[in-house]
């Protein structure tokens, strides 16, 4: 034949390969939608891949059709005529009557060949070539009960041609043999030949009759006016005439016989269309070539491939094949079409076996493939719009199917996946590549074609998967469940997630290397796009975030780890897809949460420690043991906090625990810190050292009219003060040192029960309870407890010794001589002192604050002799008086063995031992010690001047010049008035 026409008529065909292969670019979501709703109808055939045929012709009409055109392409074409045999005649005579021969010598070999015996078939080259397995007859070798005698019964039967449709087709034949004597087939246009010689005496009924003359009508109808081979121009009379004749006879039935004026009229207009040439001279009649008319009809030849009961492949198969072939001249089909309609017709009955037989699905895999190659020297457009007709009918329903996999396919058909991708893929690649062929500048590589498939398929029903368990997971809360959705859901994802590397990413592995890694990052984006939404506006740290974010923290964890575990057979380690996985970072948005959780508390608290130290009254008599009421309150407050922290959802308590009790850790220094600021410390407390000084030598100390309450008022040069200073009292600043001390002591209990919460938690999450507290401390509290301890004591004792004691110690201890104003008030007085701190405080705060106050104490009592001012001078006399009082104040502090340790007090009071010394010594001794002190530190002195001692030292000691200077200047004799009037100009008093 000559070049195809195409497969629709008219304008119609110019567009039909661009509206085909728009159609493959339809939008994803579209398809996917679409293929949810494939499920029930699984079992229903393809939808016919070509074209309709504008002609109301059904399938049995085109079946008895295929089956003439079969019969009539069958027959003897030498000198012997077509005989027909009744269908009751003995088989011997039926294979005679039905056999085809290729020369007059060969009816025996052509009557074989419609005969065959099943036992050969097991050698069919075309069940080996598509992969398929013998019968169980066959392999038996047996021969299977009731089954058709010959290769054509088998082939009536598969099309459904009844044993009467059969006769009559062969009566006709029979008579249109005997009137054209040698006419090969395709020079016969069947229809009208049947309609010249058919009778209504061969039909049953005249209703059969009509129904029978219609459909040749329609058959002339659509070959030659709706398909023709050759297209009509809009003026052909002919075509005119004929639809008149057609349009009449669908009112009057047609009058049979050949020399009728209808008869005639209708016989001249179809052999003058059905004559037209491509080119040249030819009695061949276009009839049944027209395109999609003659692939309708052969698609019905195609289906004797198949057993009418199980839609299996006969095994006559290759018989079947033979005389399918004699049909080729009439239809217009070669090789390359007929590839195409078997490939449709295997697939096809897979689907309609309900997806199986996956032999079928096999041999549609392997004749695909035959297909694959014609496809790759196709030339002739209309077998490329065939080819797109039914690649796009192919792909269709496997997209159907493949765009949600997981609404099809299960354990029970999970075999078939393989089989249906494959085609699917390869379809696809072929209809792509041809695209790419029309549109050069749409071209793709190979293997883009068939990864960018598999990632679709991938996407497109984890999308859809993805969808139904949010569904699922929505009805699965309920007020017995209250599981957040999402923690739900991020479950659900996770099986998913190993379901699809466990049952799906195995098969499509063998097109996309990396389909587990695809699948967990659409898992991952799916979910990760909820989580967003999720989060939106959520700033305060609840159960429900908690519970939402460790679900999802566990789910990217697994996701993670297979697409790691994919990744390693990726040539870039999987960057691309990497890429595609943003963290979810749901540690970090816990983190923040917890953070903002802490925060909140600790500024709370905060707020709460400013308002209750404003209040606080350091009443020694709030409670048993005489500390603040505010801090027992805090403490609790912090243990409270800390229990809350670690009964929080959330599997990060080691990660924040050091950032709680760093918060917790500041707001207990702060309590400390605002704790200490209601008093001075020791250096606004200690009164400054007045300038040296010197007393009238030559006149008595004191005027004799001068009372003794008038060196009160006059009083010292040390800064006394006749009363308490403005701040605490005694018994507040016990309460607070108290209270430091408690506070000091709970921050180690504290420590101990974050460490033990911190380890139960470790060892519910993980088994492994190996914390070792590293990262809770309390170091800042601690440090500030112990510091202000021992400030908030030196501060105490200084204040009671230089204000509260002043007026026994300053104003009064050695006014007017050693002898008249001796050390027992001072005593009675720290007596007193001790009395109170002893009732207040116990223990080790206790013997802190006493130790400050004896070193305050003795401090003092060195401050008198050396810094006394002019009320007070010493004689060398006067030192046996001092070092027995002294000896009396440690003896207070020493309490018989009951006070301080020996070892304490003989440290604290070396100071004044060393000074004490030189009290006894002459003034002579004094000058030379001082001189040579000086030399030592500043030089020889010159002739005229001495140097000044330098400023005064952070000690006093024997060796100091500064100190050996003040006692000289306290020094009652003409000696050291001398001396210091001549060195320094010093006057006899200040």
């Amino acid at each position: 034949m000559g070049s195809m026409a195409r497969l629709l008529p008219d304008s119609r065909s110019a567009s039909a390969s661009a509206s085909w292969t728009s159609s493959l670019s339809s939008d994803l979501a579209t398809a996917a939608a679409t293929a949810v709703t494939a499920t029930s109808s699984s079992a229903m055939p393809l939808a016919a891949p070509f074209p309709g045929l504008g002609v109301p012709l059904s399938d049995a009409d085109l079946r008895t059709t295929a089956y003439e055109v079969l019969v009539a392409a069958s027959r003897a074409t030498g000198g012997r005529p077509l005989i027909y045999i009744p269908q009751s005649a003995p088989s011997s005579a039926t294979a005679r009557s039905t056999s085809s021969t290729s020369t007059s010598t060969s009816s025996s070999s052509s009557s074989s060949g419609l005969q065959r015996s099943r036992t050969s078939t097991a050698a069919s080259k075309v069940k080996r070539s598509l992969g398929l397995s013998p019968s169980a007859s066959s392999k038996a070798g047996i021969e299977a009960p009731r089954r058709p005698e010959t290769v054509m019964e088998l082939v009536r039967v598969n099309l459904r041609v009844t044993e009467q449709a059969d006769s009559r087709i062969r009566r006709g034949l029979l008579r249109i043999a005997a009137g054209q004597l040698g006419r090969r087939a395709e020079s016969m246009i069947l229809p009208l030949e049947f309609l010249q010689r058919s009778k209504a005496s061969d039909f049953p009924d005249p209703h059969e009759y009509e129904a029978w003359q219609f459909r040749n009508l329609k058959l002339l109808e659509a070959g030659l006016l709706v398909h023709p081979l050759i297209p009509l121009s809009k003026s052909d009379i002919d075509a005119q005439t004929l639809r008149e004749i057609i349009s009449r006879a669908y009112d009057k039935s047609l009058q049979n016989g050949k020399n009728l004026e209808s008869m005639q009229e209708l016989c001249s207009a179809v052999k003058s269309l059905a004559g037209r040439s491509l080119g040249g001279s030819s009695d061949e009649c276009h009839w049944a070539d027209g395109f999609p008319f003659n692939l309708h009809i052969y698609q019905m030849l195609v289906e004797a491939c198949f057993d009418s009961e199980n839609g299996t492949v006969v095994d006559e198969i290759d018989e079947v094949m033979g005389l399918l072939k004699k049909t080729w001249v009439i239809l217009g089909i070669n090789q390359m079409l007929h590839n195409l309609c078997f490939t449709w017709a295997l697939f096809n009955h897979f689907v309609t076996s309900d997806q199986v037989d996956i032999e079928l699905l096999s041999a549609a895999e392997n004749q695909l493939n035959v297909v694959v190659k014609d496809a790759k020297n196709a030339e002739d457009p209309d077998y490329c719009d065939v080819l797109i007709s039914i690649l796009s009918s192919i792909t269709g329903w496997t997209e159907k199917r493949l765009l949600a996999y997981h609404e099809t396919f299960n354990a029970s058909n999970i075999v078939s996946m393989q089989g249906i991708v494959t085609i699917g893929v390869s379809a696809a690649k072929i209809l792509l590549e041809d695209i790419s062929q029309k549109h050069p500048g749409k071209r793709k590589q190979k293997t883009d074609v068939v990864r960018g498939k598999i990632e679709t398929y991938i996407r497109s029903s984890l999308h859809t998967a993805f969808a139904q368990r949010m569904d699922e997971a929505d009805l699965k809360r309920s007020s017995r469940n209250p599981v957040p959705v999402l923690a739900i859901l991020a479950k659900d994802i996770s099986d998913l997630a190993s379901k699809e590397k466990n049952i799906y990413s195995p098969i499509l592995k063998k097109w996309h290397p990396l389909a587990s890694g695809v699948a967990v990052t659409t898992l991952h984006s799916c979910f990760g796009n909820e989580l967003k939404q999720f989060m939106v506006g959520r700033t305060k740290f609840t159960p429900d975030t908690a519970q939402v974010l460790n679900a999802a923290d566990k789910l990217e964890k697994n996701l993670v780890n297979i697409a790691v575990e994919d990744f390693l057979d990726s040539d870039d380690g999987g960057k691309s897809l990497i890429r595609q996985m943003p963290p979810y970072e749901a540690e970090n948005a816990i983190a923040a949460l917890v953070k903002g959780w802490m925060k909140e508390r600790v500024d709370k608290l905060k707020e709460w420690v400013d308002q209750s130290l404003q209040q606080e009254t350091w009443n020694p008599k709030a409670n048993r043991q005489s500390f603040a009421p505010s801090s027992m309150e805090m403490l609790r407050m912090v243990d409270e906090i800390l229990d809350a922290f670690f009964q929080l959802p959330i599997s990060m308590h080691s990660t924040l625990v050091s950032d709680l009790t760093a918060g917790l850790d500041g707001i207990l220094q702060y309590y400390v810190s605002k704790a200490k600021a209601c008093h001075g410390t020791q250096s606004t407390a200690t009164p400054q050292l007045p300038h040296l000084t010197r007393c009238d030598v030559g006149s008595k100390l004191f005027k004799k009219k001068e009372k003794p309450h008038a060196l009160l008022n006059r009083g010292s040069q040390v800064g006394s003060s006749a009363g308490k200073s403005e701040g605490c009292d005694l018994s507040e600043l016990c309460v607070q040192i108290n209270t430091l001390h408690y506070i000091r002591t709970e921050v180690e209990n504290l420590k101990k029960k974050a460490k033990k919460c911190l380890r139960n938690s470790e060892l519910s999450q993980d088994g492994n309870g190996t914390t070792d507290g590293m990262n809770i401390r309390f170091e800042l509290s601690q440090a500030s407890c112990q510091d202000g301890i021992r400030q908030l004591c030196d501060a105490t004792a200084h204040k009671v010794v230089f204000s509260y004691l002043s007026h026994v110690l300053l104003d009064m201890l050695y006014v007017g001589g050693a002898a008249s104003n001796r050390v027992e008030p001072l005593l009675r007085e720290l007596h007193s002192t001790l009395g109170v701190i002893s009732g207040i405080m116990r223990n080790e705060p206790r013997d802190h604050l006493i130790t400050a106050l004896m070193k305050a104490s003795f401090d003092g009592f060195l401050l008198v002799l050396l810094a006394g001012g002019p009320t007070r001078a010493f004689t060398l006399q006067d030192a046996q008086i001092i070092e027995n009082d002294f000896r009396a104040l440690r003896g207070l502090y020493l309490a018989n063995g009951d006070g301080l340790p020996h070892e304490l007090v003989d440290k604290a009071s070396s100071e004044v031992k060393s000074v004490l010394p030189l009290l006894r010594t002459d003034t002579e001794s004094l000058i030379q010690r001082f001189k040579q002190a000086i030399t030592e530190r500043q030089g020889s002195p010159t002739k005229s001047s001495f140097p000044k001692p330098p400023r005064v030292p952070a000690q006093w000691s024997a060796n100091d010049p500064n100190t050996i200077l003040r006692v000289l200047c306290y020094r009652y004799d003409e000696a050291a008035t001398k001396f210091l009037k001549k060195t320094y100009k010093f006057p006899k008093k200040l």
